[in-house]
């Protein structure tokens, strides 16, 4: 067997090599591709969940101020003055909101320090 004095490996012929570069080609084209897209697919799936039941919570966060504020407001808020049980619940939820976007930076979806 001939070795090659830069690289030890076997010298080939040029099927072989040809062998070689696709084999190459193909584990290149995996590393750039398949496993970001993993990740990718990784945190998109996380970013549903949270998403998903950081609304489910806004919900009820929302059902209950609204709940409550009825329960506290007794007969004074109601008829026309009703709006005002939602109104509150709307500024409430609002505010959590704003805290919660706030909260997010973008540098922390950012790969780069």
């Amino acid at each position: 067997m001939v070795t090659s004095r830069s690289s030890h490996r076997p010298v080939r012929g040029p099927v072989g090599q040809v062998e070689d570069l696709i084999s190459s080609v193909k584990d290149y084209a995996r590393q750039e591709t398949v496993e970001p897209l993993r990740g990718a697919v990784r945190w998109v799936g996380v970013g549903t969940v949270a998403a998903v039941s950081l609304g489910m919570a806004f919900i009820y966060v929302s059902l209950g101020i609204l709940r409550f504020s009825q329960d506290m407001g007794g007969t004074v808020l109601d008829g026309s003055w009703s709006f005002v049980h939602y109104f509150i619940s709307l500024v409430v939820v609002a505010f959590l909101v704003v805290i919660t976007f706030r909260r997010v930076s973008l540098r922390s979806l950012s790969k780069e320090p």
